[in-house]
């Protein structure tokens, strides 16, 4: 493997299996094609369980972890509870750890449907920002001081 490859662990939730599972395909298919390694898939119950799981990834040799649930909207603002923590706690985590981690849950507010329209895109969109933070974040690691302006892209 390259120097210059993305080592990544991958959080997925098992709670709308139907849903995570190809999920989870789509973002190791991605990942390949992209050239990076997924070390770790790591399978929490659901959404709401991933905090801890990227914290325990995020302790480990990867530079990036990447999140793959859907909440469902139901007859209660259930999701919106569940989405905005998710959200919340990883973002956190990102900056405790100074690693990237991706947010590839479909929802809140989603139905089944759209949640089913959306699987290739949310994987792919997660798993694409982790390797293109990771390596942007090793770039500026590596640059030297310029008096100059920098461009990492």
């Amino acid at each position: 493997m390259q120097e210059n490859s993305v080592k990544l662990g991958i959080v997925v939730a098992d709670f709308n299996y139907d849903i995570t599972y190809l999920m989870l395909q789509k973002a190791i298919s991605h990942a390949k094609f992209l050239g990076a390694q997924v070390k770790i898939v790591f399978k929490v119950p659901g959404s709401y369980d991933m905090p801890l799981a990227v914290k325990k990834l995020l302790e480990r040799d990867v530079d990036a972890v990447v999140t793959l649930g859907a909440v469902i909207r139901g007859e209660t603002k259930h999701d919106e509870v569940i989405g905005a923590q998710i959200a919340r706690l990883i973002a956190d985590l990102s900056l405790q750890y100074g690693k990237p981690v991706t947010l590839g849950v479909i929802g809140p507010g989603a139905t089944h449907e759209q949640a089913v329209e959306r699987i290739e895109e949310y994987a792919n969109r997660a798993v694409e920002s982790a390797v293109k933070l990771a390596l942007r974040y090793k770039k500026l690691e590596a640059m030297k001081e310029s008096q100059e302006t920098v461009l990492i892209e």
